[in-house]
This record gives structure tokens, C-alpha cells and sequence, in this order.
């Protein structure tokens, strides 16, 4: 009898304490938005555009007003947010124009030797998921190895899409390869009409006869370029754009069908299943990139189109869980995070003049370029009773701060073997400190250095230094119209030398560049700027590309296929009511 009343009131101290323990560690639901600009929650000053959710977490949080996306393109920005560095650091900022993976089957992705947020928290005993959009690789070298997968990284669970949603994705939608195609295909095909007129002429004219062969030639070599370009429109979809369930794929391809509802009851059916332990959940929404989609009860509802509706969809999305937290009284255990992986895509405009790109407000820019409307983002944090509700803060964070300040809570150990560029955002947050902790920060187009932001000790004054600025087209233009994005060298910018210098701190807009004769500090700013540029230079170490055109291009050895019937790919296994989660 002694001996089962012991061993009872072991079991009882061991359940107190996983109780104690699980109750001192602090739970993350880290809600993450793709192309959605500043200019579009209710709570940023869209008057017209309804976000009562968004709008719900700001009043209940911290609402960040200088919140930086380390990229203005979605690969390397979810590469710096997952890992806390910049994506340079990891071989994840390209070299070349293409500065995302477009194909499932590529080779490059986040290294297996980055270490994410994920894989630091499942080390402290939180259970792990991501659910929606990852867009970081899939395999390296064979279609089993899945070394850049979400569960490779420290996810227990995904379920979402690989790749990321793109035109090419929904039928009647478009392409985002329209450029590719004219000149790979349309071009050549012109080429070769020409040539077959050309001889025809000739031949004509009694100047030239030439062999019939030459016309076979032309004629076959028409039908290969017109057949790959149908095989391609054919393929691609379903080839690319399909969901997964950690390691399986269950919809080949992905169906729009409430596809919002599906991600969003998941990741409820996730938080419920995990109410008693510490959970991290990652809810990466396909919305707003194109093509832009909304379930039957959000189409033709808002006052923006079909940008609007899928907004307004989101928003709706966030709602659910915050219900839910609410429902299972974790909301004061619980750090809300919700962002943007970069600004609004401005160009993302139909050839029937529908805008389908979001609002930046009153920044410049968007997508793909460092003028604040591409890396100014909604930053918003909500934690009850530890953060203060309804505080707005202007100093300068990036999407890199989630890193560490997340790893601090769970009582993870930052990783000592590398450079973290992030800091940890709670001193901030609860008012300890008034200022960021980011002196300087740096700006990358792709691979390349394209901006320094310097905030001064003792000073107001936020300085930002262009060393190129992206040449918008047309002339007169708030984007790159003419490319659909604005690339990072060569013709398609301009290179400043000494660099464009603005006053963020008293001119966000970024309208009027200072001179020697209107800043008295001018050389000197930007002599610190320089030094500062060539100080992070020196911490960069050279790592193998993983947006290289080698890693970038298709290989078919990678591709991921749900049946055995060739490149057929055709298959449904999402249950409906999305509920799978671990």
C-alpha cells in the first residue's frame, strides 16, 4: 500500500511539473501574408478594404510602422525570416534575374545546414507545423532525399504547397513565363516564318532554288518549338502546382476549391490537437500572389476585385484562429505574429487593366525593388498581459528579429557558429528599450548590396543610401511595367556614385534625394554608411548558390509525381474538412 501511495504522488509531481513546464513556455502562432502591402490592412489606414481580424490583432498588440522584409522577393525573405540572416548569408539571394524557384523540380534550396526557428523549438519539445505556402526547395540530388523539405527543417508537419501559388497555377489566369515565351518561342517561330517566306520568294524569282530539305528542316523545327511550348502550358501545372502532407502529395494538381477554408481548418484542427504542449504554428497564406483566388462566400464581395475578395478572405483566415486560441484559452500563452513576406506587387496588372497588386500607401515602389514600398511591411505582435496592447512603434525591425526573439522565449540557445542579423524584438515590445538594436540594416536586390539604413545613436534621423535604384518603365512610372519586376544590374538600373541618400526619418516617401548643399553632413553620413557597407561585407563567406541557373532549372530525376502513368501526375487525396494534423 506504501509503495502505490509513493509511486502515486511520483506520477503527481511528474504531471506538475510537464504542467509547470509546458505553462512557462510561451506558444507562436506566426501568420504570414505573401505580396500583401502596408497600404492594405485597415489597421495600416486602408479605409476601403475591410480587415477586421488584422485590424482586432493590432488593437490587441504592438503595431510596427518601420517593419523591414530582409528581400523584396518572397524565396530569399522567407529564407531570412526562417534562419534570422540575411540570404546571402545561406546562398539563397541569386545572381541572375530569376531571383525565385518557378519548378518543383529544382535542385536548390534552404542548405540542410541552415538552422530555422522550427528546428530550434522542436529541440526545446514544441511540436512544429507549417501550413500553406514554403517556397524554399523540395529535394537536392534523388526525389526521396527531400534535404530543403519543411520536415527536413524542423517542421513535424506540413501541409501546403511547395512551390508557390503563381498565373500559371489556375487555368485562364496567364503566365508568368509570357516573356520567356516570346523569346524562346514566338520569336523563333517569326524567325523561321520569315526564312520559309524568304526561300519561297527566291525560289520564285528564279534567284535561288533551294533543297527541299531546307523547307523540311524549317517546317520540323517549327513543329518541335510549337510542340514544346504546348507541352510546357500542358505540363507545368500539374507538375508544379500541388499540395503536400509532410512527405506525400495529396492533390496533383492543387484545386482552388476552398482552399483557404482546407489550410485554415488544419491549422485549427493543429492548435486543438496540441492545446496542451507548446506549439509552433507557421500559417504561410498563399494570398496575395497571383493568381488570386477567394471561396463563393468572399468572390465579388469587397470593393477592390478579385484582390479585394482574396483579401478579405485572409483576413477572415486570421479570424479563425484567433477564435480559436480564444476558444481553448491560450491567448495569453500565445505570441501572434503577422506580416508580409515583401510590399505589394504594383505591377500585377491584367491586360484588361484589373489591378490585381495591393496597395503600399504612400511608399514607393513594391515587389522585387528596396524602395520602401517593396521591404516596408505590416509587422504586427500580440501577446496579452506581456506585450502592451495598442502600442504603435517606428523604429526600424526586420522580418530577421522573429529568430531570436522566438528561439529567447522557447529558453533556445542562439547558434554560435554563425553570424544571426536579427534581434530579439521583446525589449522593444514591452517598452524596456526605446530604440531597435539594428544600428545599421542592409538592403539586397537579389545578391546584391543595394541599400544601407543607418540609424545613428542619440538621433532621430533615419539615413538610406542607394548605391543603384531600379530604372522604372515607363518613364514617369511607380514600377518596372515593361519586365512585370524590376531586376538588380545591368541596363534595368541606374548606379549612383556618390550613392542617393535620403532622410527616411522626414521623407518615407523617398522624394527628394539630399545634396552637399542640403545636408551639411553629407559626405560624412555617407562615409559611415560606406564603412559600415565594407564592415558586413567582410562577415559574408562564400557559399554555393542555391538560385543558380544549375540549381534553378527543371531536372527531371526531381520531379514529384502522385501516380506512376508518365507525366500524368493526376490525383486527390485532401479530405476536405482539412483536419490531418498531428
Amino acid at each position: 500500500m506504501a509503495w502505490d501511495m509513493m509511486t502515486l504522488l511520483l506520477l503527481l509531481l511528474f504531471l506538475c511539473e510537464t504542467q509547470s513546464w509546458a505553462a512557462s513556455k510561451p506558444n507562436f502562432v506566426l501568420l504570414m501574408a505573401d505580396d500583401l502591402g502596408i497600404g492594405d490592412p485597415g489597421c495600416y489606414g486602408n479605409k476601403t478594404l475591410r480587415t477586421p481580424n488584422i485590424d482586432r490583432l493590432a488593437r490587441g498588440g504592438v503595431k510596427l510602422t518601420q517593419h523591414l522584409a530582409a528581400s523584396p522577393l518572397c524565396t530569399p525573405s522567407r529564407a531570412a525570416f526562417m534562419t534570422g540572416r540575411y540570404p546571402v548569408r545561406s546562398g539563397m539571394a541569386s545572381q541572375s534575374q530569376v531571383g525565385v524557384f518557378l519548378f518543383s523540380a529544382s535542385s536548390g534550396g534552404l542548405p540542410p545546414s541552415e538552422i530555422t526557428f522550427a528546428k530550434l523549438l522542436k529541440d526545446q519539445g514544441y511540436s512544429t507545423a507549417l501550413i500553406g505556402k514554403w517556397h524554399l526547395g523540395i529535394s537536392c540530388h534523388d526525389p526521396g532525399d527531400f534535404c530543403h523539405h519543411p520536415t527536413s527543417h524542423g517542421f513535424d508537419y506540413f501541409h501546403g504547397l511547395p512551390l508557390t501559388n503563381m498565373r500559371d497555377c489556375k487555368l485562364g489566369e496567364g503566365s508568368v513565363f509570357t516573356a520567356a515565351f516570346r523569346l524562346l518561342v514566338l520569336l523563333p517561330m517569326q524567325l523561321i516564318a520569315l526564312a520559309l517566306l524568304t526561300l519561297v520568294v527566291l525560289k520564285w524569282l528564279g534567284l535561288f532554288r533551294a533543297p527541299p530539305c531546307a523547307f523540311l528542316f524549317l517546317f520540323l523545327l517549327a513543329t518541335l518549338l510549337l510542340g514544346l511550348l504546348l507541352g510546357f502550358l500542358h505540363y507545368f501545372r500539374p507538375l508544379n502546382c500541388f499540395l503536400m502532407r509532410n512527405r506525400d502529395i495529396t492533390q496533383q494538381p492543387m484545386s482552388y476549391d476552398n482552399l483557404t477554408q482546407r489550410l485554415t481548418a488544419d491549422a485549427a484542427h493543429f492548435l486543438r490537437r496540441n492545446a496542451e504542449t507548446p506549439f509552433l504554428l507557421v500559417l504561410s497564406f498563399l494570398h496575395m500572389h497571383t493568381a488570386l483566388f477567394s471561396s463563393k462566400d468572399f468572390a465579388g464581395k469587397s470593393q477592390h476585385g478579385s484582390y479585394g475578395d482574396a483579401a478579405e478572405e485572409m483576413d477572415w483566415s486570421v479570424g479563425q484562429i484567433l477564435d480559436v486560441l480564444d476558444e481553448l484559452k491560450l491567448a495569453n500563452n500565445t505570441l501572434v505574429y503577422f506580416s508580409s513576406d515583401q510590399g505589394a506587387h504594383v505591377e500585377e496588372v491584367t491586360v484588361k487593366g484589373e489591378v490585381q497588386g495591393g496597395s503600399n500607401g504612400i511608399y514607393k515602389g513594391g515587389k522585387a525593388n528596396n524602395w520602401e514600398g517593396g521591404i516596408r511591411v505590416p509587422g504586427i505582435v500580440r501577446w496579452p498581459g506581456v506585450i502592451q496592447a495598442g502600442l504603435e512603434i517606428d523604429e526600424p525591425t526586420s522580418n530577421m528579429d522573429i529568430f531570436p526573439t522566438v528561439a529567447k522565449l522557447a529558453g533556445s540557445p542562439l547558434p554560435q557558429d554563425r553570424v544571426i542579423d536579427g534581434r530579439d524584438l521583446m525589449p522593444l515590445l514591452q517598452m524596456r528599450t526605446q530604440r531597435s538594436e539594428h544600428e545599421f540594416l542592409f538592403h539586397y536586390c537579389n545578391s546584391y548590396l543595394n541599400a544601407v539604413r543607418w540609424h545613428p545613436p542619440n538621433s532621430t534621423s533615419i539615413w538610406k543610401a542607394f548605391f543603384f535604384t531600379p530604372k522604372f518603365s515607363p518613364e514617369g512610372a511607380n514600377g518596372c511595367f515593361d519586365t512585370h519586376v524590376c531586376f538588380c544590374y545591368g541596363q534595368y538600373v541606374t548606379y549612383h556614385d556618390p550613392p542617393l541618400l535620403f532622410e527616411i526619418s522626414r521623407d518615407p516617401r523617398e522624394r527628394n534625394p539630399l545634396t552637399p548643399t542640403s545636408e551639411p553632413r553629407f559626405w560624412e553620413i555617407l562615409e559611415a554608411m560606406q564603412e559600415a557597407a565594407a564592415r558586413h561585407a567582410r562577415t559574408l563567406q562564400d557559399v554555393p548558390n542555391q538560385l543558380s541557373l544549375g540549381n534553378l532549372m527543371w531536372k527531371p530525376w526531381l520531379q514529384l509525381c502522385c501516380s506512376s502513368l508518365g507525366l500524368s501526375c493526376q490525383c486527390d487525396r485532401e479530405d476536405q474538412d482539412g483536419r490531418h494534423s498531428p
